[in-house]
């Protein structure tokens, strides 16, 4: 494969991303395994497009003062101003004078002499005089959005919800990179194990922070080794996995995770069964439902058994009280793991989250009879949104008073987490332990099996 220039590759990336509203995790994957990059390389592509990607808007309000028609520039001489910018004023290892010859080249390349001129001026122009401050916004709202790059709408909802202290906490949390996290095998090993061994091949890593499960994988790239193709571990977020711990499953119970791709809750849940009894996942994609047999595949679990279907309609698969404990992890805005698809900030509008809404409670509906009596359900999405999160869990108990609030929960999650556990339910935000943001339901249907 032909080497490429890694700046020139990166803008590729930010030009799909925008025409395309592909995933930046997938994107980015797929234009790794396209490119001859070597391993510093991988790592300023990485750092470029979601740099670039998470401080957009703060990269536009910079970069405004220095264009008179931004509208009338073209997309891909923004894109390539804002990735330039962003090494100026965000990566301190990269000289200003690199990032600026390197754009000026590229603008040379791909464009005529007017575009690479207008691209010097405006970039040697913000060297000279400096960009303007945030301060300069009045606002408080409107002054965290924009130098954090979040929708303004956004961080006002989330000011109505938790207060503007929290806001501001779950915002600036956000352009953390995180840390990969990985779900210990629990039937191949223990964690304690697993460290050593993690030691022992020349990876740094140390117990989870939040779940007992976890383990934070400080150095190294798990996903090529052995590790992760012979079934040790999971790569999953530490909050992800309080879901199924929250679930409670026992050895020999039959248990349906309803909304279940890529798998990574099916395969917990099956391994605290210890392999036994039966896991039922759904997924409406085939594709996707084939992620699940592949990670159960590769952790040796054989106790999972896969459907593509739309949870909307499983009660045309399914017995009433055919299971013991059901999961709903809903299709939801995603806001919670902004950090990990940055992108996801600028694709949503709040309409969305409302629209979701009404198919989360169409699930919880559907499956509510498939659940025996003294059966917990529990629902689960990776946002902070309480349209989707407490309005749907009220108003599916408001029209189910065969279901009540699970009070139990608190025991069966890590001490860390309980203080935060309020009647049957509990909201991690992202900046509480450094995890993805979750929000967990628990809920028990009444009388006895």
């Amino acid at each position: 494969m032909k080497k490429s220039n890694v700046r020139e590759v990166a803008l590729d990336a930010l030009i799909k991303l925008d025409q395309n509203q592909a995933y930046s995790n997938l994107l980015l994957q797929s234009v790794m395994k396209a490119n001859d990059l070597n391993d510093k390389d991988r790592g300023l592509l990485t750092e470029l497009v979601y740099g670039t990607l998470q401080n957009k808007l703060a990269l536009d309000y910079m970069l405004k003062p220095f264009m008179k028609k931004p509208e009338k520039v073209t997309l891909w001489v923004i894109h390539l101003l804002r990735m330039s910018l962003y090494q100026m004023e965000y990566l301190e290892k990269i000289p200003d004078r690199a990032a600026l010859f390197e754009a000026v080249e590229i603008a040379k390349k791909r464009g005529h002499k007017g575009i690479s001129s207008f691209v010097n001026g405006v970039l040697r122009s913000v060297q000279r005089e400096g960009v303007p401050s945030f301060d300069e916004i009045a606002d408080p709202i409107e002054r965290l959005a924009v130098e954090t790059s979040h929708p303004e709408w956004l961080v006002s909802e989330w000011t109505d919800a938790y207060g503007f202290e929290a806001a501001e906490q779950i915002c600036r949390v956000h352009m953390i990179p995180p840390k990969q996290t990985l779900r210990v095998n629990t039937l191949k090993n223990d964690r304690d194990g697993l460290l050593k061994r993690l030691s022992e091949a020349g990876f740094e890593a140390e117990a989870g922070d939040l779940s007992k499960d976890a383990v934070k994988l400080l150095k190294g790239t798990i996903a090529a080794s052995p590790f992760f193709k012979e079934g040790d571990v999971t790569i999953q977020d530490e909050s992800s996995m309080l879901v199924a711990r929250a679930l409670g499953p026992e050895p020999g119970e039959t248990v349906l995770d309803a909304c279940a791709a890529p798998g990574g809750k099916s395969t917990h849940i099956s391994e605290l069964l210890q392999n036994t009894g039966k896991v039922v996942s759904l997924d409406l994609h085939q594709h996707k439902v084939k992620l699940i047999r592949e990670a159960a595949g590769r952790l040796g679990l054989s106790n999972i058994e896969t459907k593509a279907m739309d949870a909307r309609k499983a009660g045309e698969a399914f017995q009433p009280q055919q299971f013991d404990r059901i999961l709903v992890d809903a299709p939801c805005s995603g806001f919670g793991v902004i950090r990990r698809k940055p992108d996801l900030k600028y694709s949503k509008t709040p309409e969305d989250s409302a629209r979701l809404a009404g198919i989360q409670l169409a699930i919880l509906n559907e499956i509510a009879p498939l659940l025996k009596k003294g059966g917990t359900l529990v629902y689960s999405t990776c946002t902070m949104d309480r349209t989707e999160n407490e309005q749907v869990m009220h108003a599916f108990l408001e029209e189910h008073d065969e279901f009540e609030p699970d009070h139990s929960l608190s025991e069966r999650l890590p001490e860390k987490a309980a203080p935060y556990v309020q009647s049957g339910s509990v909201q991690i935000l992202p900046h509480y332990f450094g995890t993805d943001g979750f929000f967990i339901c628990s809920m028990r249907k009444k009388g006895s099996q």
